[in-house]
């Protein structure tokens, strides 16, 4: 039931509702990025408790193109009886034009003071540079909020007082080694019936008419049908949490090259920063990611994980 309604998500940017509390000083807990392809690696297996733990192993790796981000504001919450307010806001002088291409901006805006005062929560007005990946067509950036989380009011405060018009590179926000969660919109797969969209057994061979339907609505009484009966409708397009994906390598295409022979499948080239994720996350290519730090980790963090080869074949035979 977590996962009702199954219906198309309200945008392919997804949103981050809650975030967990952090001990070290103050920090960004979040960043996005875009998915780019999969490949594969070698790396040496850093689990502990794996039957192969410490030999070279192969494992699926995900490629999201993470190009730095740029500070455009300060917002700072409040908290009241029907829960979270904005207390006030500050933006970049240098960054109200393009703020201005995502949201309203008073035309004699130059700037405010912020104080902590009745705050409880500090983030920043994150501008999406799209316009840095070639990949995506849209070249208006896009906003996003992300906490700033550790330490005290003050000090976070200080803290993103000192970024704001800054360009922050993922180096910010995590390192290989370290768990994040993935969130995303899957594939949209359209409208699709029962079996598909539910995973409902097949009726039998003789059974009337059609085998890929449910037996039954219900009972007669309750006289309706109720929203647990699986039935056909809207599949994928949903968004959903990956938790807990380890971060095996950050790197710089300068340094080295990611894209495959004739590039990504249904992307093309990674022109910027990038991570290799171990294992999937939701979405197709282009899409954009959001990354948080874990909310439910158990495992702990390692300090380095030794990666001896990533692939660079191609993709689609080039």
């Amino acid at each position: 039931m977590g996962y009702y309604p199954r219906k198309r998500a309200s945008s392919p940017i997804p949103h981050i509702r809650s975030w967990p509390e952090i001990n070290d000083g103050p920090r960004l807990q979040g960043f996005v990025g875009f998915k780019a392809g999969m490949t594969h690696a070698l790396f040496v297996d850093y689990r502990k408790s794996s039957t192969t733990a410490g030999s070279e192993v192969a494992s699926s790796v995900t490629v999201i193109e993470v190009p730095p981000i740029k500070v455009a504001g300060i917002r700072l919450y409040g908290n009241g009886p029907y829960g979270e307010y904005v207390l006030s806001e500050t933006y970049d002088p240098s960054s109200v034009n393009d703020l201005s291409k995502v949201m309203p901006i008073s035309k004699d805006y130059k700037g405010k003071e912020i104080g902590e005062d009745g705050v409880t929560d500090v983030r920043i007005m994150a501008l999406i540079q799209n316009s840095k990946v070639k990949a995506i067509p849209k070249k208006r950036p896009d906003i996003t909020e992300i906490r700033i989380g550790g330490g005290s009011i003050k000090e976070r405060i200080e803290y993103a007082k000192s970024i704001l018009g800054k360009e922050i590179p993922f180096s910010s926000f995590s390192s290989p080694g370290k768990f994040v969660d993935v969130i995303a919109v899957t594939k949209g797969k359209g409208f699709q019936g029962h079996v598909k969209r539910w995973g409902v057994k097949l009726l039998p061979r003789k059974n009337r008419k059609h085998r890929r339907m449910i037996g039954t609505l219900g009972p007669w009484h309750p006289d309706w049908v109720r929203n647990t009966v699986p039935q056909a409708g809207q599949t994928g397009f949903h968004q959903r949490t990956e938790f807990n994906k380890r971060i095996l390598f950050y790197g710089k295409p300068q340094e080295k090259q990611i894209t495959p022979a004739g590039g990504f499948l249904n992307y093309g080239e990674v022109s910027n920063d990038y991570i290799l994720v171990h294992g999937s996350i939701p979405g197709s290519p282009k899409r954009m990611v959001k990354l948080r730090d874990p909310v439910r980790q158990v495992v702990k963090d390692v300090e380095k994980v030794t990666l001896s080869y990533v692939s660079t074949v191609s993709k689609q035979g080039v």
